[in-house]
């Protein structure tokens, strides 16, 4: 289907073309721009509301700073859709997210004027101090260098840690806060708060905006009406707000908050502050999925929505004719429910992940024991540690790709310290269209690793339930190992998931078919994958055995020592990396065994995978239905076309 611009943006290929034109139609800009956003997402999919919320802003910043010379870098990139169709790539905005198509985020490839590629939130201010100090060395000190980031990414540290170093660099950083509440649920915590006491203060707010109409724009009094306005300014937020403004006592000048959606404000703010050296920050209040009006009365769920009907807001859903699995994640959800209705020591936490995790079941069952603790995954996990220390059996939902970002916290707080935290790692193996910046790929191999932890996935709901369920029981009888279940995206493969939870012997693989020619030893989901090669195998002559291994650490030693005496071709099926990976901790058992077999190892290879629907990346990578077969085939040698045929 094709997505047809406005008259206005049908002519901007870069923000060289959107600076030609006058200052009164940007408006029509801005108007175009989020109706071609709508048109494309509601046909194509994608992040939604994020976008809208800054449509304004970003054609401000492209207007009046000369990108890509001035150095313009998004947090976390969700909002960056008006920013990619503006720098020329309008016309293939299409295929955002697809297969082989644009990425859902800024990345530097793709893009001259994308400056950083994210992905991860947080990351901005860091980037941008980083840049801006590189054009001082280069001598450069013309050019402007701009982070985005919403108040949501605020909350994590490395934004903290990146403002203190910024407060006391002489560079021309200017930090853009896109205050609207909301990161995917709605935003936790103190600076929320903090936040909110500034833009609800009307007193400040009348006052401040009573100054800047009598001083008018700063650019027409030069130098001393920039004095006066930072004296007035602090004077204000001081005596009117009764506190001290936080962003100011890190060293950077503190502006707003300001309308956001005001494209005339905002170009004057920006054009102004162009002129005032040395790091600010510039405080926008903007309405997350803005325009759209089903999307502003729920923003956690028209954050991503899939396809819809862009008239009515009717969300597309797909319907069938059978019960249809449910989803890991939910399956997550009303487990620890069940578990922690029976245990009173069970607690849940997510990092800002409540719903994409579907801990809110939690959080809406029993609030009192359910922290959401904001985009901090670091506190997350050694905020778990400490509850763990006093006998809470506590359940930590992070995202795989996420939980990197806590490595330390995982090796230090908890497992040197031999403390029971179960980390449940949603969203393992492929992510999807959010790509490689989401992909699940590490986490077998980083958690294997380390003194302390055991390392489980699931082949489907009921062995997450019995995970679940055994990793409880392990904390109160051992009280001394993490515990790691890691599980994927998406749908599972039991209509009827409602099991009863049975404890599982920590360590132990279970054999699911029997045959003499080759072996298959899988690891959490995929296995389902290995069982169909089975099948297809079965009807060539082939005979091959197939074993859910079901943990990676510990190994099931009793059980390899069977196979490896009976099979001396072995195949391992992971959706993880294949360095480090659950296929290596086979290679070293066998190393260290002495035995010798021919093993192909199948699993995300060395490289970075990108974007796609996961059954696209599991083909791609060789380690869906299709993928297995072949790697028997290599191992016996027989004509793979014969078999896929």
């Amino acid at each position: 289907m094709l997505i047809t611009p406005g008259k206005l943006l049908a002519e901007i290929n870069s923000p060289h073309d959107l600076r030609k034109l006058s200052r009164e139609q940007l408006p029509q800009v801005c108007n175009e721009l989020r109706q071609f956003i709508i048109d494309n997402v509601s046909v194509y999919g994608g992040h939604f509301g994020a976008s809208l919320g800054v449509v304004e802003l970003t054609v401000a910043l492209h207007y009046i700073f000369n990108t890509p010379d001035d150095q313009l870098v998004w947090d976390v990139g969700h909002q960056a859709y008006g920013h990619k169709i503006l720098t020329g790539r309008r016309d293939t905005f299409s295929s955002n997210r697809l297969y082989g198509g644009l990425s859902g985020f800024p990345k530097r490839k793709e893009s001259e004027f994308d400056a950083f590629g994210v992905g991860h939130s947080s990351t901005s201010i860091s980037a941008a101090l980083g840049m801006s100090i590189a054009s001082v060395l280069e001598n450069n000190r013309e050019r402007q260098h701009i982070a985005v980031i919403g108040d949501g990414s605020m909350t994590a540290g490395m934004a903290f840690e990146g403002m203190n170093h910024a407060g006391t660099a002489d560079t021309n950083l200017l930090i853009v806060l896109n205050d609207n509440c909301m990161a995917i649920d709605p935003n936790v915590g103190a600076l929320k708060e903090y936040l909110t006491d500034i833009t609800t203060s009307h007193t400040y707010n009348k006052v401040r905006d009573e100054v800047w109409n009598l001083l008018g724009k700063m650019s027409n009094f030069g130098k001393s009406a920039q004095e006066i306005v930072s004296k007035v300014e602090n004077a204000l937020k001081v005596s009117l707000l009764k506190q001290s403004n936080l962003f100011e006592s890190l060293g950077l000048r503190y502006f707003g908050p300001i309308d956001g959606h005001d494209i005339d404000h905002l170009t004057d703010v920006l054009n102004d502050l162009k002129d005032i050296p040395g790091p600010k920050l510039l405080h926008c209040l903007t309405v997350k999925g803005k325009g759209y009006g089903p999307a502003e009365k729920d923003q956690t769920k028209w954050h991503a929505p899939g396809l819809f009907d862009k008239v009515t807001g009717e969300i597309q859903k797909k319907i069938y004719d059978t019960p249809q699995a449910p989803k890991y994640q939910d399956v997550f959800g009303h487990t620890i429910v069940e578990l922690a209705e029976k245990n009173p020591k069970i607690v849940g936490v997510t990092p800002a992940m409540p719903s994409g995790s579907s801990l809110n079941i939690m959080m809406k069952a029993m609030p009192e024991r359910a922290f959401d603790v904001g985009i901090a995954e670091q506190h997350a996990v050694t905020f778990s540690a400490g509850m763990a220390t006093r006998g809470s059996v506590v359940y930590c939902n992070i995202y795989s790709t996420f939980m990197q970002r806590a490595y330390d916290q995982v090796v230090h707080d908890v497992c040197i310290q031999g403390l029971p935290v179960v980390f449940c790692l949603d969203r393992a193996g492929f992510a999807g269209a959010d790509g490689p910046t989401h992909h699940g790929a590490y986490d077998i191999a980083y958690m294997r690793c380390i003194p302390n932890m055991i390392v489980a996935a699931p082949m489907n709901e009921q062995e997450l339930r019995n995970m679940m369920y055994t990793a409880q029981l392990d904390s109160i009888q051992q009280g001394q190992r993490a515990f790691t279940i890691r599980y994927p995206r998406g749908q599972g493969v039991m209509p009827e998931w409602r099991t009863t939870m049975e404890e599982i012997v920590i360590g132990t693989g279970r054999t699911l078919r029997t045959g003499k020619d080759v072996a298959l030893l899988s690891l959490g989901h995929v296995g389902n994958f290995a069982s169909e090669a089975c099948d297809t195998l079965a009807t060539h002559d082939i005979q091959a055995a197939h074993v859910d291994m079901r943990f990676a650490k510990p190994l099931d030693e009793r059980l390899l020592h069977e196979i490896f005496q009976a099979y001396d071709r072995i195949v391992t099926i992971e959706d993880g990396c294949v360095q480090g990976g659950f296929g290596s901790a086979i290679l070293e058992f066998m190393a260290d065994h002495g035995y010798a077999a021919r093993i192909k190892r199948l699993g995300i290879p060395d490289q970075v995978v990108e974007h796609g629907e996961p059954h696209e990346l599991h083909h791609e990578c060789g380690f869906d239905t299709e993928g297995i077969i072949r790697a028997v085939h290599e191992l016996m040698a027989v004509d793979v076309k014969i078999i896929l045929d």
